[in-house]
């Protein structure tokens, strides 16, 4: 049984600033405000990144605005948060994160059934020339589609 997905969040910069190697799927460790303010779609992942600190995958700047019935139970909405994943599969990114330009680096968070997740992926940056292919693709691919769509009238 298919359970339901709703995408809250993209990390669109990661795509153009990474390669994305492999993804994961990890679990959110949040507070009952932040949940209610995820499902509002008030999240800013386009400067966040991940980090593994005494074997533990944390989060950092991941922005979850403030829930506006919150009062005193909102927390700092830059605060670091946990990532919940197997201990094996921490220590296999670990010494993958430990070779030269890799990065673990957030891509979305969505729900999945009533549970917040993330996806993140091990990345390799981008060089400039990278970026510009990237682009020139990307945009003749576009002008390809338009001149078949012209063709088709």
């Amino acid at each position: 049984m298919a359970e339901m997905i709703k995408i809250v969040s993209q990390n669109k910069k990661a795509y153009h600033e990474y390669f994305v190697d492999e993804k994961f799927e990890v679990g959110l460790e949040l507070t009952g405000t932040e949940v209610k303010s995820l499902r509002k779609g008030a999240i800013n992942l386009k400067d966040s990144f991940c980090r593994i600190d005494d074997g533990e995958l944390l989060v950092f700047g991941m922005h979850i605005s403030p829930y506006e019935q919150g009062n005193i139970f909102n927390r700092d909405p830059y605060r670091t948060r946990k990532l919940l994943m197997h201990k094996k599969e921490i220590m296999r990114l670990f010494g993958q994160v430990g070779q030269k330009g890799y990065a673990l680096v957030p891509l979305s968070v969505y729900f999945k059934g009533k549970w917040a997740k993330m996806e993140i992926g091990l990345c390799r940056g981008k060089k400039l020339y990278d970026k510009r292919d990237a682009d020139a693709e990307r945009s003749a691919k576009r002008e390809m589609e338009r001149a078949f769509k012209e063709q088709n009238r």
